[in-house]
């Protein structure tokens, strides 16, 4: 067991005057600050998340008393999950992106979009937005479909602003079941509770808001006039994707769930259209510049979607076959693994184990990347551009990556989290309104839904035993509340931001965003309340 100086640290919980109100309140400032920054002052986001870790630095040192040599490694720590899987994810997927691009495939698929759907950047917003990113998620996360959707909408005479703001808040659907169900696997893991269970009960909660999304962000983008003229369109995709999201988390497989709920949404939206149209509004016609730019590419447009075909088959088998477990490294962290106790989990030690996975997900998709530059032939120079291009464009964002989740990281191992949570987890009977927030701020910070389940899945169940609630309810409302932060998580935002002309606006994006993140995660609190005190029937 590695300990600082032999002695194992207990982590506090109310160091600030033996109050759990003040200690709560100073426990948040390190959050306050990124939110204010982002939100009010409209810093770019590496420069809110580097004051924010400043500050929660001073906080945990002088306040939590946390050793200053486990509060560095802690961050390094993060830093380092940061750099790989994270954004190792990230940059492979960007590099596809700038294949497709260079090959002229991205053009091409924009040709398809344009010629199999109708002349109104609406219905496009739903099908690219909605369907076509969320099979994205399914496939890469963290903040690629953003940035990937984002282009190919802004390719269709979308301001970039819209593009981004609104496929953050369609990303919100799909996430809880990401990456073939894994946050899902790790909330059964650390609380114990069955997977199956809880992919379930996640399953009775976020398809009612799927049905809704396309309602929602056509309100926001065409007004209660588009919502009027299109609603058919608009409830065919969101009953079908929350369709197949329920029936695939329930019946099935909830490892399955993003892949059939995507790709049902997808195929019955585009069927859909094959039979109805929306009355032409000029207001929302794709530009003649666009379209003339459309007739100029030569490439046949089915061409547009050899990338997405080869990174789906190829990530879906890497994953069914557990291809990313070869040469897989569980590396103690050097003085932190088990040198911290958790004072809330009866001083249980904290792990940190670094897994280190040489053929990571990441790696699958420069797999796909470099198997698409064969088939649309980008030679080795064309290719080694397209690196040098994604380089460019993420590093900012692999920065503020870096940072954000080093202060996660840093408020997690200090207690500051712990903090944060007894005191959400003391509020008593209304705790199922303010669960979902626990998860809303575990994954602002760390941009992962399968972090967030990690950092507050347990407590979430030792409140729910504690005042008498349903613990899957509970523990799945953690992840549903997290997928309602993503939208305005930092590393979110910068992958979005990284492929359009948005650099440095993270601070606007995220002023967009952010009262529509706290609305939904509002109204999961409300749907929480009514599942464990009013239709106990919806709970598995």
């Amino acid at each position: 067991m590695s300990r600082l100086g032999g002695k194992m640290f207990h982590q506090l919980l109310t160091p600030v005057g033996g109050s759990l109100p003040l200690s709560f309140i100073v426990a948040v400032v390190p959050i306050a600050v990124v939110l204010v920054l982002l939100g009010l002052l409209r810093r770019p986001a590496w420069q809110a998340s580097l004051a924010g870790l400043a500050v929660a630095l001073a906080i945990a040192v002088l306040v939590w008393q946390f050793p200053l040599a486990l509060a560095l490694n802690s961050v390094a720590a993060g830093a380092v999950f940061a750099l790989w899987p994270v954004m190792w994810i990230v940059f492979t997927a960007l590099l596809l992106y700038n294949i497709a691009v260079a090959s002229g495939r991205f053009d091409a698929f924009r040709d398809w979009v344009l010629d199999h759907l109708p002349n109104d950047r609406r219905i496009v917003l739903v099908v690219i937005g909605f369907c076509f990113g969320c099979l994205l998620e399914g496939i890469s996360g963290f903040g690629t479909p953003v940035a990937i959707t984002s282009a190919l909408l802004i390719l269709v005479g979308f301001p970039p602003l819209e593009a981004l703001t609104f496929t953050l808040i369609f990303n919100t659907a799909p996430v809880a079941f990401g990456a073939l169900g894994v946050p899902v696997t790790v909330l059964g893991q650390v609380t114990g509770l069955p997977a199956v269970k809880l992919g379930a009960m996640i399953g009775r909660q976020l398809p009612i808001f799927a049905t809704f999304l396309p309602f929602y962000v056509m309100a926001l983008y065409g007004g209660a006039r588009s919502v009027k003229a299109l609603w058919p369109v608009l409830l065919v995709s969101g009953v079908s994707f929350a369709t197949g999201q329920f029936v695939a988390s329930n019946f099935l497989d909830y490892a399955l769930t993003d892949v059939l709920s995507s790709l049902s949404g997808l195929i019955m939206t585009l069927l859909f259209l094959k039979v109805w149209r929306p009355k032409a509004d000029p207001a929302f016609a794709i530009s003649a510049h666009v379209t003339g730019a459309a007739r100029q590419t030569r490439i046949p447009t089915w061409q547009g979607w050899i990338p997405w075909i080869v990174v789906s088959v190829v990530v879906i088998a890497w994953t069914h076959f557990k291809v990313f477990l070869i040469g897989q490294l569980v590396i103690p962290w050097p003085g932190l693994h088990n040198a911290v106790a958790i004072t809330l989990y009866n001083d249980k030690p904290y792990a940190a184990n670094y897994v280190f996975q040489p053929l990571a997900t990441g790696t699958a998709i420069l797999i796909s990347a470099i198997i698409t530059s064969a088939l649309v032939g980008v030679g080795p120079g064309q290719f080694f551009e397209a690196v040098g291009k994604t380089w460019k464009q993420a590093r900012i964002a692999i920065v503020t990556v870096a940072l954000i989740i080093g202060l996660a990281y840093l408020m997690n191992y200090s207690g500051l989290n712990y903090t944060l949570g007894m005191g959400v987890a003391s509020v008593g009977f209304l705790f199922p309104l303010l669960s979902p927030f626990l998860g809303w701020v575990a994954v602002f910070l760390s941009g992962s839904d399968t972090s967030g389940n990690a950092l507050f899945g347990n407590l979430q169940v030792v409140a729910a035993n504690q005042l008498g609630l349903n613990p899957v309810l509970i523990a799945a409302t953690n992840s549903s509340g997290g997928v309602m932060g993503k939208m305005i998580s930092p590393q979110n935002i910068a992958t979005g931001v990284s492929v359009t002309d948005l650099k440095g606006q993270e601070g606007v994006v995220f002023a967009r965003t952010f009262k529509h993140s706290i609305a939904l995660t509002l109204l999961l609190g409300v749907l929480v309340v009514l599942q464990q005190y009013v239709v106990p029937w919806m709970i598995p």
